[in-house]
């Protein structure tokens, strides 16, 4: 998305049916200040059993914005990002990430199962990521 794209997330979705309403309305609720969080989000995914896809689709149709990443990507104020390069990375780490990347990016699912699998937080992967030049691709909510 573009700058000047910012706040018009609906149009990234032209396509894509109308969210169903009762999820609509559980985004609106979930939002403060028009804005929520990647964990909020993925609360009100496993809460309503709508998969994260269609959650991020609800949210761009009511122009709510996505923040706090969990991978630290975006959605942390002025810097915009948190996500710090890892000084070391564990080989093991690094080979998983390695197999699993796709079109030479890692996708934003991977990266939480990785981290799952090796008992790490997802900002380790992400940093591990950032260290490697390996760009996280595929958000589950659809922000990227």
């Amino acid at each position: 998305m573009t700058r000047e794209d910012q706040g018009h997330f609906r149009n990234k979705r032209r396509s894509e049916a109308v969210p169903p309403p009762e999820l609509l309305e559980t985004v609106r609720k979930g939002a403060r200040e028009n804005r929520i969080s990647c964990a909020g989000a993925f609360r009100i995914a496993k809460r309503t059993g709508f998969p994260p896809d269609r959650v991020g689709a609800a949210l761009d149709h009511e122009e709510i914005s996505l923040g706090r990443c969990q991978l630290g990507l975006f959605g942390y104020g002025k810097e915009n990002k948190i996500l710090v390069a890892a000084e070391e990375i564990d080989p093991k780490l690094k080979g998983m990430i390695g197999d699993a990347m796709a079109d030479g990016r890692l996708p934003c699912a991977a990266a939480w199962e990785i981290a799952r699998r090796c008992r790490v937080s997802r900002m380790a992967v992400s940093g591990a990521c950032e260290a490697l030049k390996i760009k996280i691709s595929r958000c589950q909510l659809g922000a990227f």
